[in-house]
């Protein structure tokens, strides 16, 4: 019997509306597929929005082909409360993007790379990054948490990226959580 621990995971982009995390995976491997000497950079990230009764927080998944086209959909939570405390907020948007990144197992993880494999010498990649909605400059109120998220982020195999390089978070994301 197949395992179906994935089944609350809904995800959904233009032309999907209820994706599960097999079929985004799906759709990446044959991404992918179609270009396997590609540079592929496998992109997470969340960014968050506090509305009146609510917080909305939207995680990005992005399969980018660097300068040959992307792949992407989102997966929406919404907490039933205002979540005024930064921290608090950033630390459940780095929790979501967790969440998604351990749907990607070795086994998995292993499918991708062995889809560019047979071509690394042609020039071939595959990278993991976790997109975080922060910033290290003076004037950015999430600063003081850089270290402690960008930790998180190795601790779990990907490589991190905050502002302005986490795009996924602070641009792609951010759009679907208004």
């Amino acid at each position: 019997m197949k395992n179906n621990s994935n089944h609350h995971f809904l995800f959904k982009n233009l032309k999907e509306k209820r994706m599960s995390f097999e079929r985004v995976f799906e759709h990446i491997k044959e991404f992918m597929r179609s270009e396997p000497s590609g540079k592929y950079r496998l992109i997470i990230g969340t960014d968050s929005q506090v509305h009146p009764r609510q917080t909305t927080f939207i995680t990005g998944v992005v399969i980018l082909n660097e300068g040959k086209g992307v792949w992407a959909c989102i997966r929406k939570v919404v907490v039933p409360r205002k979540m005024e405390h930064l921290h608090e907020r950033i630390s459940y948007e780095l929790s979501l993007s967790e969440e998604i990144v351990s749907l990607f197992t070795e086994e998995k993880k292993n499918q991708l790379i062995d889809i560019v494999l047979p071509h690394v010498y042609d020039g071939a990649s595959f990278t993991m990054e976790g997109h975080i909605d922060i910033g290290a400059g003076k004037r950015n109120k999430t600063r003081e948490f850089v270290n402690e998220m960008v930790t998180r982020m190795e601790s779990i195999g990907v490589e991190p990226k905050i502002k302005p390089n986490a795009f996924v978070a602070s641009c792609y994301a951010n759009r679907f959580t208004k």
